[in-house]
């Protein structure tokens, strides 16, 4: 059966039918907080189109360039 036919079927049965022929399973949900945080930042227009500029030269979108950028300054902050 392909996806189609599968979807096409679906959609004039109800999987409630086959409750019955379903078997039990365990499930483990990892609810740790997320590694990332969102941080939002007001930029300047020049700052920001100079960013998305050197962010395309590089093949990157500005979020990826900007927080390499910012990892490389606390690096070297440490000092």
């Amino acid at each position: 059966m392909t996806y189609g036919e599968e979807a096409n079927w679906w959609d004039t049965h109800d999987w409630g039918e086959f409750w019955n022929e379903l078997e039990d399973v365990d499930i483990v949900v990892d609810l740790h907080k997320p590694k990332e945080e969102t941080l939002i930042l007001r930029l300047q227009k020049n700052l920001k189109d100079r960013l998305t500029a050197i962010a395309r030269s590089k093949g990157l979108n500005v979020s990826s360039l900007a927080r390499m950028w910012l990892m490389e300054k606390l690096q070297a902050s440490r000092t």
